[in-house]
């Protein structure tokens, strides 16, 4: 183990010793534990961002045209072949 030195406002340093009291544990412990939830929660959406990402969805998905996917698949192959070849020769089709 690594022993480190921290600055702690007041507020945080009671939290830290009531937690560590109600716990039966050492303050080291506690601190070891916290870190290690918040850096699993790192990277994860908020319950706010999953709700917003979630509302911007349902806007969208609607607002999306209808194809046939016979199109659909004609487009992404004519787009695959077009690659290969070293890219498109012409303008796009804008719908």
């Amino acid at each position: 183990m690594v022993k480190m030195t921290f600055t702690l406002d007041d507020e945080t340093v009671a939290q830290l010793r009531r937690s560590a009291e109600r716990l039966g544990k050492p303050q080291s412990a506690i601190v070891r534990e916290a870190v290690g939830e918040y850096a699993e929660r790192i990277g994860r959406l908020s319950d706010r961002e999953r709700r917003h990402l979630l509302q911007v969805f349902d806007t969208l998905v609607p607002a999306i045209p209808p194809r046939p996917a016979r199109e659909v698949a004609a487009e992404i192959r004519a787009v695959r072949e077009a690659r290969r070849r070293g890219g498109r020769r012409h303008r796009a089709e804008r719908a």
